[in-house]
């Protein structure tokens, strides 16, 4: 830099010129001046004090502001000629080294090489902070031109990272969090800390005999005699040492560190999580993140017993900290999501699972990849011809229970689940389906059996949307973003398992005569029903769907009643006459309020002579009993029980009108057969 002088005061400007020689060749090394070395010239280095009167000197000048800019340019310059080149040649030269412990001596030397060019300027930007603290120099402030000192030396150095280098460092770095969590799983005792308390023991110890029978170190991956995790320790603690002291711990190590613990955390869940949906895994991960939050205070915080850690170290490793939790919570968020299929289909054994992706969804962003994904899956693997309707079923009760855990507004449920409901509407058993589970005639919808006979269910008799105003206000939580708003919260939140599966039609009348067809069946059909029964159903059934609707089936349930009664009678009074007018069979009739049950088949059937008048004579004593009243009996109804005599033995059967009807014909041929 030249000095202007002024004719005839040679003085001040020599002043000027001998000040700015003083400061430049002490702030910066004279190689980077084009001058020689003071060790090569022989001259002795300006001490602080000379520095400080050289700087007044400048400043009286009105050249102290150009100081720190002069300073970042002269570094800028010199990085770029001379020390990056150099650095990154050391690099080259042995960075295909496939040994871990040579590529972290290599990379110790090389950021040795590094520091020992770099601090001159960093002794000399203390100065000038110092400096500018003083008021001597103008400028960006101390803090100011430290951050622009390490931005120059950020941006020159890694302009542009060799491939090579970076995978070398991830490799690294990936050694060291292996080495650090050997260590801490050893303990001090020399124990597993993960074979104790209430972890997963069964995968514990499987995989610590596995460790025990190895010849490899589990830390190092070195055999065991030859084990350098000791060493691979003291070595990272001195490279983040130099890193830091650098200011280049986070932009070297950054990207390496994410990497490593994205590809652990991924291992680990993978190892231990798929599949098993019987427990919960959250505490067990939070002890390891602990575990690794440790790792990361040895890598950025460089704090050691009688050094605390700094506000901004400790800054680093609160974000650090936040970002393998939301990592966690994403990946196993992920993962449950993708077994969310299996998950519902094992539920309630499965609940443990269900709760940790609660927890997991609570704190990330992934209700719609969830709704996404468990759509696909319903759609691929339960919505198509080779799956029974009743398994469909059986698998959205198990939905309808597992997704109000994991979600009590049920809005994931209305959601993902609108497939199942759309499916079910198009199969025609659908209805027969679920009526045979509330009555527990199928076994593979018991629950809905269960479900009836609570004793607090909801009421489908109004089916009004009322909002339930009963609860505290500050219990009030508003529905999700994606929660249809043409639907009410209350009723939603309160729908139960019979509710969903009516409201698949949206009517209760066709559930209502799908039971009067399964109750006449059952009463026509199967004459060992239990009465208490069908009567415990039908009461059941009225808290649900009103006592109007199933009057009719109450009606059917008295006709049984009054037929046994009506039947009894007439047994008794033919009891009480001679043997000769006893009737030569027993008539047993079951007598229908026609307009009450579910119409019949009109099917005519002739029988034989001698049953005609039997039931004659029984439709007599009836018109006997109950005056103005004449039965019209339903042939095909019903069931005859009759002895076939065969060659060898005699049969006793009990066989539809139609098959009596076809036996007694023999009874006229000739040949064996008799009845």
């Amino acid at each position: 830099m030249a000095a202007a002088v002024r004719d005839g005061d040679p003085g001040p400007a020599q002043e000027l010129l001998v000040a700015w020689n003083t400061v430049s060749t002490g702030l910066v090394p004279p190689a980077a001046l084009g001058l020689a070395s003071s060790r090569t010239s022989g001259a002795v280095p300006p001490k602080e004090e000379e520095l400080r009167a050289a700087v007044e000197v400048l400043r009286g000048h009105g050249l102290h502001s150009v100081l720190e800019e002069w300073f970042v340019e002269v570094l800028q310059n010199d990085l770029q000629a001379n020390i990056s080149l150099e650095f990154w040649n050391t690099i080259s030269q042995r960075e295909n080294y496939a040994d871990e412990p040579q590529c972290l001596l290599l990379l110790l030397d090389a950021f040795g090489l590094l520091e020992s060019r770099l601090d001159p300027y960093l002794h000399s930007l203390e100065l000038l902070e110092k400096w500018t603290r003083l008021g001597l120099l103008m400028g960006a402030g101390a803090q100011g031109l430290r951050e622009k000192v390490h931005t120059t030396l950020r941006g020159v150095l890694f302009f542009s990272t060799p491939r090579t280098f970076q995978d070398m460092i991830q490799r690294l770095y990936g050694r060291f969090l292996r080495v650090y969590m050997q260590s801490k799983r050893k303990g001090e005792g020399g124990t597993d800390p993960e074979l104790e308390g209430e972890l997963d023991s069964r995968y514990a110890r499987r995989r610590y005999f596995r460790l025990l029978q190895s010849p490899l170190c589990a830390g190092c991956g070195s055999d065991k005699q030859q084990c350098w995790c000791r060493q691979a320790l003291e070595q990272f603690h001195q490279l983040s040492q130099a890193l830091h002291r650098l200011s280049l711990l986070e932009r070297v190590s950054a990207e390496a560190v994410t990497t490593t613990l994205h590809q652990v955390t991924r291992e680990r869940m993978e190892d231990r999580c798929r599949g098993e949906y019987e427990r919960s895994f959250l505490r067990e991960f939070h002890k390891w993140i602990e575990r690794v939050v440790g790792w990361l205070g040895k890598v950025f915080l460089q704090d050691g017993p009688a050094r605390p850690a700094s506000p901004e170290a400790g800054n680093t490793l609160r974000r650090w900290r936040c970002h393998v939790q939301r990592f966690f919570y994403r990946i196993y968020a992920s993962l449950r999501i993708e077994e969310l299929f299996s998950i519902i289909r094992d539920f309630p054994d499965s609940r443990p699972a269900i709760e940790d992706l609660k927890y997991c969804l609570e704190r990330t962003d992934q209700r719609q990849q969830l709704l996404l994904s468990l759509k696909a899956a319903l759609e691929t693997r339960l919505l198509h011809p080779g799956v029974n309707t009743c398994d469909i079923i059986t698998l959205y009760i198990s939905a309808i229970k597992a997704l109000r855990v994991l979600d009590p507004s049920m809005v994931i449920l209305e959601v993902a689940c609108e497939p199942i409901r759309r499916y079910l509407r198009t199969r025609e058993d659908t209805v027969r389906q679920i009526v045979a589970g509330l009555t527990g005639d199928s076994d593979g919808t018991g629950d809905l059996a269960v479900e009836l006979s609570k004793t607090d269910p909801a009421s489908l008799e109004t089916g009004q949307d009322s909002e339930d105003d009963s609860g505290e206000p500050e219990d009030w939580v508003p529905d999700p973003v994606d929660a249809d708003p043409g639907k009410s919260s209350s009723k939603r939140r309160s729908s139960d398992i019979i509710s969903l599966l009516v409201s698949i039609y949206g009517s209760k009348d066709l559930f209502i005569n799908e039971y009067r067809s399964l109750l006449a069946d059952r009463l026509l059909h199967q004459f060992s029903f239990s009465p208490e029964r069908e009567i415990r159903n039908v009461e059941l059934l009225k808290l649900r769907f009103g006592e109007a609707p199933m009057h009719f089936c109450e009606v059917m349930l008295k006709d049984m009643a009054d037929s046994r009664r009506i039947n009894a009678n007439i047994r008794e009074e033919d009891e009480k006459r001679p043997a000769e007018e006893q009737p030569p069979f027993g008539v047993y009739a079951v007598i229908l309020s026609s307009e009450f049950w579910p119409p019949f088949k009109d099917e005519k059937l002739e029988v034989p002579e001698d049953i005609r008048e039997a039931l004659e004579v029984y439709c007599k004593k009836y018109e006997k009993l109950k005056a103005m009243r004449t039965l019209s009996w339903k042939h095909t109804l019903g069931l005859v029980t009759m002895d076939v005599e065969l060659a060898d033995r005699t049969l006793s059967v009990a066989v539809t009108p139609v098959q009596a009807v076809v036996l007694l014909y023999f009874q006229d041929q000739a040949g064996p057969w008799r009845s």
